[in-house]
């Protein structure tokens, strides 16, 4: 059977590089696929999220109390935290060209966390490897 190019876009981001094919047409299933316009706020910082987002193709920028903080691009993804501890964002996303996104709601992400325990194991990495890049930051 053929993959769907919802799939292949799944496969490619880091998040679900370990899944199987069966776990990718899982996820895919409960992905909405959007495009968004350059300049759309995609999630505030301060609200409560209740999405994941993946990128397909694109740009976006990562902003704290007004100043950029990082870039996102094609492979990655954001708005996990606010969904795995149901806090408030900690930054507003902003697309900074066309996007085509991936959204997974609150209750099909916990569904995902339940049936592929490696999702799990790679949402801590991704987690540790920003708390680094934070803590690198902040000594310099």
């Amino acid at each position: 059977m053929a993959q769907s190019s919802k799939d292949k876009n799944i496969a490619s981001i880091w998040l679900f590089s370990e899944c199987s094919a069966k776990e990718i047409k899982s996820i895919s299933s409960m992905a909405d696929a959007v495009t968004v316009p350059a300049g759309r706020e995609l999630v505030r910082e301060g609200t409560i999220g209740r999405e994941l987002y993946l990128i397909v193709s694109g740009t976006a920028s990562v902003q704290r109390k007004g100043r950029q903080v990082a870039t996102l691009t094609t492979g990655q993804h954001f708005g996990e935290l606010s969904l795995l501890d149901r806090r408030p964002r900690n930054a507003t996303v902003v697309s900074k060209t066309e996007m085509e996104l991936l959204v997974i709601g609150q209750r099909q992400f916990n569904g995902l966390l339940d049936t592929i325990p490696t999702l799990s194991r790679k949402l801590i990495s991704a987690m540790a490897a920003r708390m680094r890049e934070q803590d690198a930051k902040a000594v310099h």
